[in-house]
């Protein structure tokens, strides 16, 4: 029996197994080389997007609608008189203390004046003299008037006569003018109160040494606090915003979780060079004697805010050598350096004045190499589905 037909199918079939192994290694083949491939492909896309800058953006808002300021003031008594003497002398008693109401004309203290009261004395013995000498002088120019008529004497000596009358009585009125001025004086005697209100400084004692005017010692000093001054100091940059009739309030240490309201009256209307600061003028009521003049207070002025006046996270500034700057994202993603004039700071927060718009997008945290027109990427930009959010592998499978 032949062998041949034997031999003839099992050469085929290895034919047929060689060829089907030699595609399956091209296909294998074929595949490795299209995977690696699209792996450094999807390198080179991962590569491209990381150079990219990512930015996140800060938040633009605005202010409260009003903008509450806070500057120290001092308050005053609403009318204060420093009390001087007008007349020496020594102090013989005194009626009030500090502390102590008083009504206008009240006699504070009495001072005792013993070289006044001889000034006086002899001022009235002068006038008394002089009134003696000018009766007489009248009652001669007018005897010697009647003797002119018949002859018996000269005119001159008749105008002599009635000239002396009216030299005698000038001085009369001259003696007159000074017991008055001593009598003023002597009113002085009684130290008086030139208001309502309330003695705040007593700086005399019986039996000191008084001297007159304002070269001597304050005596007394009265305040009226029915109604109390508060001044304050305002920068130049907020003082344009408060005007006449604007409401205010105010804290003291004293009375600490308590305010008190106030009413501004008026303004210099003129800034202080070496401060920069205009002197503003409130007023309050003190109906309880609560608020003390000198006192320190801190008053909270309430001004509606500028509608333009933007707040921005302080993070999102750059330094620059004219000012301040932000980093705007357009809507292509590219980047402009833009800068802004800043107001207030709030901590972690500033006023930007003027320099942005409300849909202007901030970048927050802008690298410091970061320049106009360069190209970036929102940090929460989803990914394309393709790209994935590591860097692939270049090994193949």
């Amino acid at each position: 029996m032949s062998s041949e037909p034997m031999t003839i199918p099992r050469r085929r079939t290895l034919a047929l197994l060689g060829g089907t192994a030699l595609i399956l290694a091209g296909g294998i083949a074929t595949y490795g080389l299209v995977g690696r491939a699209a792996a450094y492909q999807e390198t080179a896309r991962w590569t491209d997007r990381q150079a990219v800058p990512t930015v996140a953006l800060a938040t633009l808002g605005h202010g409260d609608a009003v903008q509450t300021i806070d500057l120290p003031g001092s308050i005053q008594p609403f009318n204060k008189a420093s009390i001087y003497a007008r007349t020496n002398g020594y102090l013989k008693a005194w009626n009030v203390d500090i502390g102590a109401h008083v009504k206008a004309g009240a006699v504070l203290a009495t001072i005792d004046t013993p070289d006044l009261d001889q000034q006086l004395d002899q001022a009235e013995a002068d006038l008394a003299s002089a009134k003696a000498n000018g009766a007489l002088a009248a009652l001669t120019a007018k005897r010697w008037q009647a003797l002119v008529a018949s002859q018996s004497v000269a005119q001159q000596a008749v105008d002599e006569k009635t000239g002396d009358a009216a030299v005698k009585l000038a001085a009369v009125q001259a003696a007159e003018a000074n017991v008055r001025r001593l009598d003023a004086l002597e009113s002085f005697k009684n130290v008086i109160a030139p208001f309502d209100g309330v003695v705040t400084a007593r700086n005399t004692d019986i039996g000191a040494l008084i001297n007159a005017g304002a070269g001597g010692q304050e005596l007394f000093a009265v305040s009226d606090l029915h109604r109390l001054r508060i001044y304050v100091r305002v920068p130049q940059a907020l003082a344009a915003n408060l005007k006449p009739g604007l409401k205010a309030s105010f804290d003291l240490p004293q009375y600490p979780g308590e305010s008190f309201s106030a009413t501004l009256v008026t303004t210099s209307n003129a800034v202080t060079e070496s401060s920069r600061s205009m002197l503003v003028e409130l007023q309050t009521d003190n109906p309880d004697d609560r608020l003390w003049p000198g006192t320190y207070c801190e008053v909270h002025f309430q001004v509606p805010s500028d509608p333009n006046i933007h707040e921005l996270q302080a993070t999102a500034l750059i330094p620059a050598d004219q000012g301040m700057q932000v980093a705007l994202l357009g809507a292509d993603g590219k980047v402009e350096l833009r800068p802004v004039q800043l107001g207030r700071d709030l901590g972690d927060k500033v006023e930007v004045v003027s320099g942005l718009s409300p849909g202007d997008r901030i970048i927050d945290n802008p690298p410091e190499t970061l320049e106009t027109g360069e190209v970036v990427q929102l940090a929460d930009m989803p990914p394309p589905a393709q790209v994935a959010s590591r860097a692939p592998s270049t090994e193949s499978d």
